[in-house]
């Protein structure tokens, strides 16, 4: 038996979300708040046998917050956990036929427990009763209704509904808008009750391994130190014929501390002060001194303490002299072996939750971890940050949040993909590229010198990092960018992702002429191939992106070192050419040639340079000489447009105050005192951002700003 989905509806900020798990490992991946410990918390709720009175506990903060402001009242939080593959012991097929009839096979193979926390049935029976459209009504009803006196938890099996259909929902709950509300529920659909005493909890392993945060601490609190939980689960199974000669033992040794001579001492010293300073009529009538050593089997292994030596050296050390990941790592084994020990026992299924394991512990570790946590009957769940753990992660187990406005969507990155296209994107998605799985947006390129000096030309100019606008540029290192794009659809990852590449427009007249020698021969025939391969990039590539709204592709004209000098960039290039150049004359030509306005001239000698030294080693040196000033081409702008679908007010003031810096810095006659009052009001929402263009255009008509703006707006 697994967890096959959990659908959740209005629990905290999933206002409705289907996770979709499979048998063996999977893995949960999100930003920070976007919702990986609510998830757990859910299954919990259903699950753990110490959370299930928590199930009872719930209040107006844990309904999503798109029903803020009281709009919680009458509306149900939804907790539905799918099993598959279910076994036909009796004890579990209770839970899902009890009081829904006979299965219709020789027995349920798939099922479902819900947590319904809803209004109680006067409220719903009032609810009933209001007339088609009666909104009034309504509210008269919702206005006095409290969590505590007018909300109950309730449990029910075997449903078939998909309660994130909105359609179900409103037939499960009713429809606000219309009024139009059940006066009776299908249990067949939605499920027949489930005693208390036939918890799923009670009949399964469940274990949490909460993030670890401060773990030493954890060690020293009796109640979260998981090795005392080891060792008080093992007291209870030694026999008392075992222990007698250990308990004799601690006895004797209580009765020697107590006899000691300076105990005795002592003893006698305290008694005699007593008496003198307040007489024998108000003294002690006795007073000893008492060795306590617990002589009880789980008190003693109470004060068992581990030591441990870090990997590589000889000494032995406590818990608290161990380094943040070294003490992580064994809270994580001892918890781990609570589970073995827990899952021994005779249970129907086995579940470990595992939350963020990475923190504090070195890459190669966690990946190890991941790889060898796999138990063959135990299902595993994951959250987590890291790209080391999400990169040996199957893409076909991994589950994507999406932190919105109020609300998280949830994402199957493999949905609708056959074997052999999941094969593609996992060949692809190693410990950089599983980046994009985190971002927000993501652009995808094709070489190293985007991937080198588009960050730097974005931060230089505009102040801002791709990792502050949540963009993850990957260098997919080739042209087969669909095997990575194809993770962004309707169906999959609903997240913006553009391609940048080249057309690889002849930058010279390629008609062969009598006239010409060898060599020029052979580069206009490379030239016209690289165009006849563009070209037939850019038809491949639309037949791609046809239909797809999350997927745009972005062309350089020629190549991205040809276009970088059209956008009046030479100056950069030419700081380089005492680097790839070592004798004059080829300086000086160089020089002039990229001073040229001829696309022939200048584009061949910076794809010559780039070929001279590598393109990766080109960009890097270039790199070094990138200015606010630089040009950025349109097309890489618009494809930081196009990858972060909005940019706040308070991104584009940023930016727009950043330029105002810059060109003081260059220029310190200029006056932007009319455009800060104009960005002020921008940044306060007072007006729009086309009203900034006037007093901008007015003092630097040809900064990029403007570029921008008319983009933007």
């Amino acid at each position: 038996m697994y967890i096959s989905k959990v659908s959740l509806v209005n629990y905290r900020n999933f206002a409705n979300a289907n996770f979709y798990f499979k048998k063996g490992i999977n893995t949960v991946i999100g930003e920070n708040g976007a919702g990986k410990t609510n998830v757990f918390k859910a299954i919990r709720l259903l699950l753990e046998d110490a959370s299930i009175q928590y199930a009872y506990k719930l209040t107006d903060s844990d309904f999503n917050r798109t029903l803020g402001n009281g709009l919680w009242k009458g509306h149900w939080i939804i907790i539905s956990i799918e099993f598959d593959e279910l076994n036909d012991e009796e004890a579990i097929q209770s839970l899902f036929i009890h009081g829904s009839g006979i299965a219709e096979d020789e027995y349920v193979k798939k099922a479902t427990y819900n947590l319904f926390f809803r209004p109680k049935a006067d409220i719903r029976q009032k609810l009933a009763e209001l007339t088609e459209g009666d909104i009034d009504g309504l509210q008269n009803i919702l206005k006095d209704i409290t969590i505590q006196d007018n909300y109950e938890t309730f449990f029910t099996g075997k449903s078939t509904a998909d309660f994130t259909d909105p359609t179900i929902y409103k037939e499960l709950v009713g429809d606000f808008e219309n009024v139009i509300f059940p006066s009776t529920i299908d249990a067949s659909k939605f499920g027949s009750k489930i005693p208390h005493q036939l918890s799923v909890a009670k009949e399964v392993s469940f274990t949490f391994i909460q993030a670890l945060r401060d773990v030493v601490s954890d060690f020293h609190n009796n109640r979260t130190n998981p090795l005392l939980t080891l060792l008080k689960n093992k007291s209870g199974e030694i026999t008392e014929a075992d222990y007698q000669p250990i308990s004799n033992l601690v006895n004797s040794l209580n009765e020697s501390i107590e006899e000691l001579p300076d105990v005795k001492k002592i003893r006698d010293d305290i008694k005699s002060t007593i008496q003198d300073a307040v007489g024998l009529t108000y003294s002690p009538s006795s007073l000893s001194i008492k060795s306590s050593v617990p002589d009880e089997a789980e008190k003693l292994l109470q004060s068992l303490k581990l030591f441990i030596g870090e990997p590589g050296e000889m000494y032995e050390g406590g818990i608290h002299e161990l380094s943040l990941g070294g003490a992580n790592l064994i809270f994580l084994t001892l918890k781990l072996l609570e589970f073995k020990y827990r899952k021994s026992k005779d249970t129907f299924a086995n579940f470990l939750i595992i939350e963020e394991p990475e923190a504090h512990i070195h890459n190669h570790i966690q990946k190890t971890l991941f790889d060898k946590l796999d138990y063959g009957d135990t299902q595993i769940i994951y959250s987590t940050h890291s790209t080391q753990i999400s990169e040996v992660s199957n893409v076909e187990n991994i589950n994507i949040l999406a932190k919105k406005l109020n609300y998280a969507e949830v994402y199957q990155p493999s949905n609708g993909l056959n074997s052999e296209n999941v094969g593609e994107i996992q060949r692809y998605l190693d410990a950089v590229r599983t980046n994009l799985l985190f971002a927000k947006g993501v652009i995808l390129v094709e070489g190293d010198a985007e991937e080198i000096l588009i960050p730097i030309m974005v931060k230089k100019v505009f102040g801002i990092s791709l990792d502050e606008l949540g963009i993850s540029l990957i260098n997919i290192r080739s042209t087969g960018f669909e095997n990575v794009a194809q993770l962004f659809h309707n169906d999959r990852i609903q997240r913006k992702c553009a391609i940048l590449t080249d057309l690889d427009d002849a930058i010279c007249d390629t008609t062969e002429l009598v006239t010409d020698s060898e060599s020029v021969k052979k580069y206009k025939k490379k030239v016209t191939a690289s165009q006849k391969k563009g070209l037939e990039r850019k038809v491949k590539l639309d037949t791609f992106e046809a239909d797809n709204d999350w997927v745009m592709t972005f062309y350089a004209k020629h190549t991205f070192e040809v276009d970088f000098v059209t956008n009046n960039n030479d100056w950069e290039v030419r700081q380089i050419i005492g680097q790839v150049y070592s004798d004059q004359p080829t300086k000086d030509l160089s020089d002039r040639q990229l001073t040229s306005t001829d696309v022939a001239i200048y584009g061949k000698r910076v794809l010559t340079m780039a070929r001279h030294v590598g393109k990766g080693w080109f960009a890097i040196m270039l790199g070094k000489h990138i200015t606010p000033f630089t040009e950025i081409p349109d097309y890489i702008i618009d494809a930081l447009l196009f990858a972060k679908e909005t940019y706040s007010s308070e991104i584009i003031a940023d930016i727009i105050n950043y330029r105002i810096e810059k060109n003081v810095e260059a220029d310190d006659s200029l006056d932007f005192a009319s455009c800060r009052a104009e960005l002020l009001k921008y940044r306060n929402g007072d007006i729009k951002l086309e009203d900034l263009e006037f007093d901008f255009d007015l003092i630097i008509p040809n900064d990029q700003i403007m570029k921008l703006i008319n983009k933007l707006k």
